[in-house]
């Protein structure tokens, strides 16, 4: 059943309230089933813990990019020197030194999150390490429409450009969604550009649970956290702690799925409205997709891209996508 709109005032005890995100949360709530966007993970907090998520032994895609981007140095040298790299969702940036420094002599990097804060203390280490470099920072949300400032865009259009979306964050999208992004990454960068996209392609149940649902609860953790910030932001009275974490892979839609479950019946408050969680129902956290290179590449393929080369990992189904515009 789709969500109803949902109109939105500012309490005068909420001045900074986010209508967008406001929005979303009520519209969600209000579905059926629950779900909210796994975009509003990503507080300064939601980005802390995804960093240790990705340290996680059980969490195996981190390890499998990273020595893929190693493994490839030599590769990614022979490309045109003086490229403008641009990295979607950009996080960290810790994969992104090795794809720098194995470059020719790239001109800048642009690093678009929508984590602000978080955006700005990456791009400053980066600053440090590559001195020679020009780097910027665009606070964005990339699954919208993007748009160059104007201060950029006329030197980055003589570049280059190689855009840059690893960490297999594609798989956060619906197919739908895939190629919505995918075709916005192509207006964005623009002809001639090229795309360097991380995908995980796993099927193996027994691989994917625990990278999801870690034992030391990194995980869940992340998952509550997004329960804390509407408490935050909004002035709702979750208690987090009263929801579990749940992994579950749905193989008919090649998808991990992230929820948090009620075990008990509940009530929350939140701007004005109450909402109303039955014992065992869930609310629809995220969806992590997984791609394998044929499925990935025909998405690619209807967005306007094409694949010229993939790489896969040694030991995982984890791969690197090569895409021209």
């Amino acid at each position: 059943m789709p969500a109803q709109t949902a109109t939105v005032l500012h309490p005068p005890d909420l001045p900074d309230l986010n209508p967008e995100f406001a929005t979303q949360v009520l519209e969600g709530l209000s579905a059926h089933p629950k779900r909210i966007p796994s975009t509003w993970f990503y507080d300064h907090r939601g980005s802390e813990l995804f960093e240790q998520i990705t340290e996680l032994n059980e969490y195996y895609l981190t390890r499998s990019e990273t020595a893929l981007l190693r493994n490839l140095h030599d590769e990614f040298a022979q490309l045109p020197a003086g490229a403008a790299v641009i990295e979607f969702g950009s996080g960290s940036s810790r994969k992104t030194p090795l794809l720098l420094g194995a470059l020719n002599a790239p001109a800048s990097y642009t690093a678009i999150d929508i984590s602000g804060d978080f955006l700005r203390q990456s791009v400053r280490g980066l600053q440090l390490r590559f001195p020679q470099l020009d780097v910027h920072a665009l606070e964005a949300d990339f699954t919208a429409p993007l748009h160059w400032p104007a201060a950029l865009e006329a030197d980055v259009r003589q570049q280059p450009r190689i855009g840059f979306f690893p960490g297999s964050t594609i798989g956060n999208f619906t197919p739908e969604q895939a190629v919505r992004f995918l075709h916005g990454a192509a207006q964005f960068l623009g002809p001639g550009a090229h795309l360097l996209v991380g995908v995980d392609g796993t099927q193996d149940k027994a691989k994917l649970i625990p990278a999801y649902d870690d034992a030391r609860g990194v995980t869940a953790a992340f998952n509550r956290n997004l329960l804390t910030r509407i408490n935050r932001e909004l002035g709702a009275d979750f208690n987090a702690q009263a929801f579990r974490h749940v992994a579950r892979f749905d193989p008919a839609h090649s998808r991990i799925e992230m929820h948090l479950l009620s075990p008990r019946p509940q009530t929350v408050r939140l701007l004005g409205q109450s909402f109303t969680f039955a014992e065992g129902e869930t609310l629809h956290t995220e969806n992590s997709y997984k791609y394998p290179v044929a499925m990935f590449q025909r998405l690619a393929q209807s967005a306007g891209w094409t694949p010229q080369k993939h790489w896969l990992a040694a030991d995982t189904d984890v791969a690197l996508h090569w895409l021209q515009r």
